[in-house]
């Protein structure tokens, strides 16, 4: 099993009650969701740091769609 390490944080009272609730129908402890929550959150910014970073150097080589094939595709679109 991972080495695990406790942190604390704050929760407003109605995120904390949503929280309880939550634990409670799903039969999961509230550590369990609140430590799934992070790790989806940060799995979706590195992806979004990821895409971003890849979109950045696509651009920076000039590898992007020119002005006629975007109007082309809404063009289609419409």
């Amino acid at each position: 099993m991972p080495q695990s390490s406790t942190m604390t944080i704050r929760l407003d009272a109605r995120l904390k009650s949503r929280l309880d609730k939550l634990a409670e129908v799903t039969h999961r402890s509230k550590s369990y969701l609140a430590s799934e929550a992070v790790r989806d959150f940060i799995e979706l910014n590195e992806w979004q740091i990821r895409e971003t970073e890849a979109a950045i150097h696509e651009a920076n080589a000039g590898d992007f769609a020119q002005d006629e094939d975007v109007r082309a595709v809404f063009d289609k679109l419409r």
